[in-house]
């Protein structure tokens, strides 16, 4: 909470809110440190809604956001497999994951 009142500075959001699961998650829209646990929740998500495959948009940047990716991926034990998005769909910026 800030000292000019209710705001807490490291949270833009007053509240929880939920997210539509779709096959493609674009990870731009939150920040670096909440990755990780966006992208395990997504996934326990997306294969509730029984996507076979997803795609990930972690942008192509320096790769840090796409190492943190994968790393949650080879982590993930109902994950088969996962690549480079083709090229007519973000190539590296974005990784493409198979379920079992």
């Amino acid at each position: 909470m800030s000292e000019a009142g209710n705001i807490d500075l490291d949270n833009p959001f007053s509240e929880p809110f939920e997210l539509e699961i779709t096959d493609t998650l674009d990870l731009h829209a939150f920040a670096p440190r909440d990755v990780k646990s966006v992208v395990e929740t997504y996934l326990i998500e997306a294969r509730k809604k029984n996507f076979k495959v997803v795609r990930l948009i972690h942008g192509k940047g320096i790769g840090v956001q796409r190492e943190t990716v994968r790393k949650v991926l080879a982590d993930t034990d109902f994950v088969k497999s996962f690549k480079n998005a083709p090229e007519f769909s973000s190539s590296w910026g974005a990784t493409i994951v198979e379920f079992e």
